[in-house]
């Protein structure tokens, strides 16, 4: 059960390793891109490449024939990673042993809908990847099983994403093979709200940390953005450089732009409707001359 891209490592590996996969359950398929074509999500195109049973309900919640058709399956176990649809109970307590969340992080920090993005907002040194047994709870079911990885100044969003989804992937099968007892999660949870893309704005008042971070952990989606002239500027990738000055100005001729404590050199950047490039490409088209307000 599952939908978009960090899912597919795992019904990769079911696959291979010979588990009778009785169904690949996913969203519906959805508008997606410049044209909006309806597209199946990530999970469902490989579930068909795979040519496993496909369901894509559209709602769980209520419909005493899709929990009746996912009792019908006789599961051992239910394979759940980023599946976007909230289990009900009658669906939960189906399969003989439960249902196993892969979920990114390690419970009980970052339980909900963004964990990658909030372990490097908040400077994580770690995160990880930890098998849950699903209960009605938001991300609280008891630990099976759960791996590390280090989080470094340079770890972007989308690196961490591709990490833990094949490590999830491992995981879920070192689950099922050892079965190994559930262990309640400790206290101290935080949490991880999903993300928008007002999210991705630049606050220039920040200190060049945390606006270092944001850009990483943003990347690729929201995005993190400011205004430069009447346009919008995306920030791609950007490292803090020395440097003071009024938040959001430009400090010299290598683009350097001051926060509110020291400053961020921009790497790599993208005008709205513009290809992306580096900065060095960028300045040699655009004029941006120390004193410039980016906003």
């Amino acid at each position: 059960m599952g939908s978009p891209d960090f899912a597919v490592p795992a019904l990769r590996a079911l696959h291979e390793a010979g588990h009778e996969i009785r169904a690949v359950y996913s969203q519906p398929p959805r508008p997606a891109g410049r044209g909006q074509a309806v597209r199946p999500s990530p999970v469902q195109a490989e579930a068909m490449r795979l040519r496993l049973p496909l369901r894509t309900p559209a709602r769980l919640r209520n419909d005493a024939r899709v929990h009746a058709d996912f009792a019908a399956l006789d599961l051992d176990a239910a394979v759940v990673a980023a599946y976007g649809l909230i289990l009900p109970p009658a669906m939960l307590g189906a399969p003989r042993r439960g249902c196993l969340n892969i979920h990114a992080s390690l419970l009980p920090r970052w339980r909900g809908a963004a964990p990658i993005a909030a372990a490097i907002l908040a400077g994580d040194a770690e995160t990880g990847v930890t098998i849950m047994r699903m209960d009605e709870g938001l991300d609280t079911g008891p630990i099976l099983l759960r791996a590390a990885v280090p989080i470094t100044p340079a770890t972007t969003a989308s690196e961490l994403h591709d990490r833990l989804a094949a490590l999830g992937a491992g995981l879920i099968l070192r689950a099922l093979a050892e079965n190994p007892p559930a262990v309640p999660q400790p206290v101290g949870a935080t949490f991880a709200p999903k993300l928008g893309r007002e999210d991705g704005r630049i606050d220039w008042s920040r200190d060049a940390d945390a606006i270092a971070r944001q850009v990483r952990a943003l990347n690729p989606w929201p995005g993190t953005f400011t205004t430069f002239g009447e346009s919008t500027l995306k920030i791609l990738a950007a490292r803090p450089a020395p440097g003071s000055g009024a938040p959001g100005m430009v400090l010299d001729e290598d683009f350097t732009v001051a926060c509110g404590q020291g400053a961020l050199r921009p790497l790599r950047v993208q005008l709205a409707g513009r290809p992306a490039m580096d900065a060095d490409a960028f300045l040699r088209g655009h004029r941006v001359p120390p004193g410039t307000r980016l906003g």
